[in-house]
């Protein structure tokens, strides 16, 4: 079984275009006939989708936070196999990790023992960027940081002082990115805006592939590059909602784990797509509906009137079907939904639930839960919670009980009724 070779992009801090570096990367790697998989650390939906499309590969969530050991390396070798580089992007800073210390990119990169590039943004500083280098290299000895990208650089007079400054650290800088107004992706309050919904994104990713081909010397950094060893024997994934399992996939509900469908697919179930935005039913035939998380605040007039979506998760319903739904999800199940400009939206009704994003207050972390629905999985589960909106629900059973990284109680999470369940909680793992 042939392998990649593999390496990790990341950088001191968010916001230095690390993103942005890898896009280039794998787009520019690509054009020179190198097969690049692609990966992402955490929990992240929205960058794996820009990665996939850049690489014409789909990108697979490595989360040392919520997944075992096992588990990350088995990913990563299935990943790189028939690749010829594995590029794993990073998260928020090298050593940025949940509340309780773990789960950097950092942990990631020793686990896998493979080595690190540094993105740093240069803007405004020169000989600074030694000691920062130097500090981050030295800080974690089971963490080798083999090379350095400099961004958003302001002339050669300034890439000539950085590249003098850091030849004292002993770390090659592999490339200096001039600084480019173009290379800037539109943002909104989860994140980066969906790839599907820029118009021009083909042609941003070209230009950060010519960014990155004429100003990164790309064969030193594929010389960098670590081999991957072949995974351990992972855990079992988490077993599947049903046989027939309908998948919600739009421009609403977009945020799925391609290690969760692998999962199921490889364990015998039958998986069906279907988009509520265009108004489909769920298939008369399946035994479970997933509605999985994405933007359903951006798409409230077009859910209300899906009528022929809700009537068929009504259906679903009633024949007993299993009926699951995630963050975004589980507001649909609802029966309202405010938007931000403070319009209310009827939603399918299965669960007396109204959420609200008119009042946004971030919701963010790290979730170890312990669920008492009728899901098919452990009781005790590892995911994340990630939304702006907030909920008013009827005293109805929570479907997780739940604490955060640290081990703080949280409040119960979700409602069940029967066999509809759902929560802002997304689920990546068994604990």
């Amino acid at each position: 079984m042939s392998l990649a070779k593999g390496i990790v992009i990341a950088a001191p801090r968010s916001g230095s275009g690390k993103t942005v570096i890898t896009l280039g990367l794998l787009a520019a790697l690509r054009r020179r006939g190198v097969v690049v998989a692609p990966a992402k650390t955490g929990p992240d939906y929205i960058d794996p989708a820009f990665l996939g499309r850049a690489a014409l590969r789909e990108a697979v969530n490595l989360d040392p936070w919520s997944m075992s050991p096992a588990r990350l390396k088995s990913l990563a070798s299935m990943q790189a196999v028939g690749a010829d580089l594995l590029l794993v992007e990073g998260v928020m800073g090298l050593f940025d990790g949940a509340a309780d210390g773990f789960g950097s990119t950092a942990d990631l990169a020793e686990l896998l023992e493979l080595p690190v590039v540094l993105v740093v943004d240069a803007e405004r500083q020169s000989q600074s960027v030694a000691p920062l280098v130097a500090g981050f290299a030295n800080w974690r000895p089971g963490v080798r940081v083999a090379g350095v990208i400099l961004n958003r650089v302001a002339s050669m007079k300034h890439e000539r002082m950085l590249v003098d400054a850091l030849t004292a650290t002993g770390i090659p800088c592999l490339g200096a990115i001039p600084r480019n107004a173009d290379l800037v992706l539109p943002e909104r309050h989860l994140g980066l805006v969906m790839p599907d919904e820029l118009a021009a994104f083909a042609a941003f990713v070209d230009t950060a592939a010519e960014a990155v081909g004429d100003y990164v010397d790309l064969e030193r950094l594929r010389g960098l590059a670590a081999p991957i060893a072949e995974g351990d024997t992972a855990p079992a994934p988490l077993r599947p909602l049903g046989q027939r399992i309908a998948i919600a996939r739009d421009d609403a509900f977009a945020f799925l784990y391609p290690h969760l469908l692998d999962g199921w697919r490889a364990m015998g179930a039958e998986l069906s797509f279907f988009s509520p935005l265009a108004n489909e039913a769920t298939p008369d035939d399946c035994d479970a509906v997933f509605l999985p998380g994405g933007y359903p605040e951006l798409h409230g007039g077009t859910l209300a009137a899906a009528n022929h979506f809700r009537a068929g998760l009504i259906a679903a319903r009633d024949r007993h079907a299993l009926i699951y739904g995630e963050c975004g999800g589980f507001m649909v199940l609802g029966e309202a939904l405010v938007d931000k400009a403070g319009e209310t939206h009827a939603m399918a009704g299965l669960l007396p639930v109204t959420t609200r994003i008119d009042r946004p207050k971030r919701i963010l972390g790290y979730r170890r839960l312990v669920q008492s629905g009728d899901l098919p999985w452990p009781g005790r589960l590892q995911g994340h919670e990630f939304h702006y909106s907030s909920a008013r629900q009827s005293r109805l059973p929570p479907l997780f009980a739940a604490t955060d990284a640290r081990g703080e109680a949280m409040p119960p999470m979700g409602a069940v009724i029967g066999r509809v369940m759902g929560s802002y909680a997304h689920v990546v793992d068994a604990a």
